[in-house]
Parts: structure tokens; C-alpha cells; sequence
């Protein structure tokens, strides 16, 4: 029984880390190393290809992950590259989940990895944005996961979406990592970078609040 509590608190542990990635990098890049661009890969591929994973750090683990290019812990071009590839990809992946299941999601229950109200959420995000949702969608956590597989629940055709997955793709990876490496190791920055992280990920999130409401007014109306 210790032994299986131990597991436990073991994975708990193991989750929160990779849930707060963005806070616990340094000490996972001093422990694995050149294996930790693996990881950061891994991550963002899940957080945009799997609709189960729209909780993963997204926004503020690119800023962060730019931070510690800045610092030369992690080389920035290699980094630019990988994650870009990770994004692109795992939009893809999401899109062709989508084009497979089809229609038939908007019918699925809740679970505690499949909520209808995401689903819904990105759905208006298409009726106010059209294909542009899935550049604009690389900027709002849940939508971003969501975004490419409603387009393949829907008639997007591949070629349309890819070349809005690669600019989005570029400009979220590119942007976000960028400011980090820049900026991040200011030191008014630096000394209040939990803040910062948190303006980042409020920031991230505004565009699609705003969108959410004009929408429910418009409904409404």
C-alpha cells in the first residue's frame, strides 16, 4: 500500500510539473539535458494535436522556453524550428482526427477530457472569423487545441487549412519565443517573471473572452 501511495505521489508530481512546465524548465533542462528538446517538442505537438490535452502550457511555456534561449541554455534556432514543426504537425494530426470522426462529435457527452462547451466555443469562433480562426486561434488557449479539428469536422479543404496552419504555426512559435528571448532576461522582467507569465497567459485569453461575448450579444440580438 506505501508502495502504491508513493506511485501515486510520484505521478501527481510528475503531471504537475508538466502541467506548470513553463515554471519547473530550468531544473528539467539541467536534469535531461539535449533530451529536453524532445520534451518542449512533445508538448506543444500534444497541446495543438490532441483534444485532450488543451490544458497543457502553451503561450507562457513559449515565453519562457525564449527566456532561456536568451540565456544559452537552449539554442534558439534549433528550438524555433523544432517547435515550429511541433505546431504544424500537431495541427495536422488534429484536423485529420477531425475529417475522420466527422459530425457526429457535436453529439458526444462530457467527460473530464471532452467538453461540448470548447467545441461550441470554437464553432463561433469559425461563424465570426472563418479560416482565419485557425491563425487567430493559435493565440487562445482551449480554442488553439480545438480550432484544427473543427476544421476537419467541417468542409475546410486541406490545402486551405494547411497554409493557415503554417502561417499560425509560425507566427505563435516565432512571436511568443522571440519576446521571450528578448525581453525575458530584463531584469524588471526577470524579477517579476510569475507576473509576467501571467500577463501573457490573460493577454492570450482576451481575444477570445471578447469574441465569446460579442458573439452570446449577437445571438441574443
Amino acid at each position: 500500500m506505501e508502495i502504491l501511495s508513493t506511485l501515486f505521489g510520484y505521478l501527481v508530481h510528475a503531471f504537475n510539473i508538466l502541467l506548470h512546465l513553463d515554471k519547473y524548465l530550468g531544473p528539467v533542462i539541467q536534469d535531461y539535458g539535449a533530451w529536453t528538446y524532445l520534451i518542449l517538442f512533445l508538448i506543444v505537438f500534444c497541446e495543438t494535436g490532441l483534444v485532450i490535452t488543451p490544458i497543457l502550457p502553451g503561450d507562457s511555456l513559449l515565453f519562457a522556453i525564449g527566456t532561456f534561449c536568451g540565456l544559452g541554455y537552449l539554442d534558439l534556432y534549433i528550438t524555433l524550428g523544432l517547435l515550429s514543426v511541433a505546431a504544424i504537425l500537431g495541427d495536422t494530426v488534429n484536423y485529420a482526427v477531425g475529417k475522420y470522426i466527422g459530425p457526429k462529435v457535436f453529439h458526444y457527452k462530457d467527460s473530464r477530457i471532452f467538453k461540448q462547451e470548447y467545441l461550441k466555443k470554437t464553432h463561433a469562433f469559425y461563424e465570426k472569423y472563418g479560416g482565419k480562426t485557425i491563425i487567430i486561434a493559435r493565440f487562445v488557449p482551449i480554442v488553439r487545441t480545438f480550432a484544427p479539428f473543427v476544421a476537419g469536422v467541417g468542409s475546410m479543404t486541406y490545402g486551405k487549412f494547411l497554409t493557415y496552419n503554417v502561417v499560425g504555426g509560425l507566427l505563435w512559435v516565432f512571436s511568443l519565443t522571440l519576446a521571450g528571448y528578448f525581453f525575458g532576461n530584463i531584469p524588471i522582467v526577470k524579477n517579476n517573471f510569475t507576473a509576467v507569465i501571467l500577463f501573457v497567459i490573460i493577454t492570450s485569453i482576451m481575444p477570445g473572452v471578447i469574441a465569446y461575448i460579442n458573439h452570446r450579444r449577437s445571438a441574443r440580438a
